[in-house]
């Protein structure tokens, strides 16, 4: 069984670590539940189960039975929690969630980047280098397979951003076998950290050179997602339901909530049994067709186990043409309008392999393949449901639909460069002016590869659509 550290740097990074650990949690004491019912063997011994093992280490000799506290004092997170504003880290600490860790895993200062890349790479990657490191050393070393680490950060901040790549840097020199699978989440249009979109194209830039693959994650899909979930739900919410409407902190804990559960569901094949278990590194290599093409759109449904409502259990060919529609991506793009160049859908609860390539059949038809990987689908299918749900999709697709997202960041880049506003702050903070060149020139020719794609693929003859193969 091989294993996996969640590496989540800055406040947005942290957060959404908290909850990713709080609903792994609920997972885990589900299946602990159902196996100790099932198969009472699974729960004799000292060693933990190889479902827990993945992101846990036992921490006592004491097996950990069916309750969350009970795991919570058994376990032990393979995590490392990074910041250089040290309050969210202290409230994880402190808080429900406190005996998952231990203090050497975490890194923190107290005066933060000023949401400056230059500060969080430069100035903190420099000076917290080596107690990085050995935090990361600590928790590699107990683990018996180290297969891959999961980023957690923002792009629009400074610690993020910056910092945040630069730990990327770091490992992928360090642990150059390691998969290195970022989530980066995007600021929205109107977001008040002015200088974002510098932020954001120079850590891009990093990510294009060091990470295996990246999930973008845009904090105005999220939002939207929020909003359509409380259209369609209002007035059938359950009493003390997390969709409560209006409250700020409420909205973020739900828009994490979104991000803790496409991580689940993309790891579950690597925690749970399953006919068809795809791990992190096969999601690379059968995702990511050229080198800079590392950025996945995502897709979930349901997205009611959010909430606790009043509706029906979607069904599960909803949940495969939902994975397809624009308003439950993850970022703001249309798909449809894309091509796709290599698409996994990872299925999770009691599901006939047969009704994944009914499914697929009858989507392809509605979608743009490329020519060249028109057999391109990869199939995961886990046994174990999330929690509250008879099934759930996951859709991590290749699509050059990414390149309008790239093509709003720039222009929000080029209106602040053209005249250097705030260039300054960088560049007194030992960053080169010709970094913002390298950045743009960087975030270009991600654009141009996407349009050429669309271009090629116009241009070329269209076969018929031959049958999915399971890959």
């Amino acid at each position: 069984m091989t294993q996996s550290i969640i590496v989540s740097i800055g406040q947005c990074g942290n957060q959404i670590a908290s909850q990713f650990w709080e609903r792994a949690l609920r997972e885990h004491d589900e299946y602990i539940k159902n196996s100790s019912s099932s198969n009472s063997k699974a729960l004799l011994g000292d060693s933990i189960d190889p479902a827990l093992n993945t992101f846990f280490r036992l921490a006592s000799s004491k097996r950990p039975h069916s309750s969350t506290s009970s795991l919570k004092s058994a376990l032990r997170a393979r995590a490392v929690l990074i910041d250089m504003e040290e309050g969210v880290v202290n409230e994880v600490l402190r808080g429900p969630l406190r005996s998952l860790f231990e203090e050497h895993q975490s890194v923190t200062s107290v005066s933060g980047s000023g949401n400056n890349w230059a500060v969080g790479y430069y100035t903190y990657g420099q000076s917290h280098r080596e107690s990085i490191l050995e935090t990361v050393r600590v928790a590699a070393e107990q683990c018996d397979c180290l297969q891959s680490f999961l980023f957690l950060h923002s792009m629009g901040g400074g610690t993020g951003s910056g910092l945040g790549t630069c730990v990327l840097e770091m490992l992928h020199d360090e642990y150059p076998s390691v998969f290195r699978f970022v989530t980066a989440v995007y600021p929205s249009k109107d977001d008040d950290v002015i200088t974002s979109p510098y932020n954001s194209v120079l850590a891009m830039r990093q990510l294009q050179l060091y990470a295996d693959c990246v999930i973008p994650v845009e904090n105005q899909a999220l939002n939207d997602i929020v909003e359509m979930v409380d259209t369609q739900t209002k007035g059938k919410l359950k009493k003390h339901s997390d969709i409560t409407g209006g409250s700020k902190e409420k909205s973020w804990r739900r828009m994490n909530n979104i991000v803790a559960n496409t991580l689940l569901n993309m790891t579950s094949s690597s925690r749970f049994e399953g006919s068809l278990n795809v791990d992190v590194n096969e999601i690379t290599t059968n995702l990511v067709p050229f080198p800079q093409m590392q950025f996945l759109t995502t897709s979930i449904s349901p997205l009611y186990d959010i909430a606790d409502v009043h509706v029906p259990p979607r069904q599960l060919n909803q949940m495969f043409t939902d994975c397809f529609e624009a308003n439950y991506q993850l970022v703001r793009c249309t798909p449809r309008k894309g091509l796709y160049t290599a698409c996994a859908l990872m299925v999770r609860g009691n599901v006939e392999v047969s009704d994944i390539r009914r499914n697929i059949d009858r989507i392809r038809q509605k979608i743009h393949f490329s020519t060249w990987n028109s057999e391109g689908w990869k199939i995961g299918l886990c046994a174990q449901p999330p929690v509250g749900q008879r099934h759930a999709v996951l859709c991590l697709a290749n699509n050059t639909c990414m390149r309008e997202s790239c093509e709003n960041l720039k222009s929000r880049f080029v209106q602040l460069y053209r005249k250097k506003a705030f260039k300054h702050h960088y560049t007194s903070n030992g960053m080169e002016e010709c970094l913002f060149e390298e950045a743009i020139t960087s975030l270009s020719s991600l654009i141009d590869l996407y349009s050429s794609l669309d271009k090629e693929d116009l241009q070329a003859p269209q076969p018929p659509p031959p049958r999915p193969d399971i890959l």
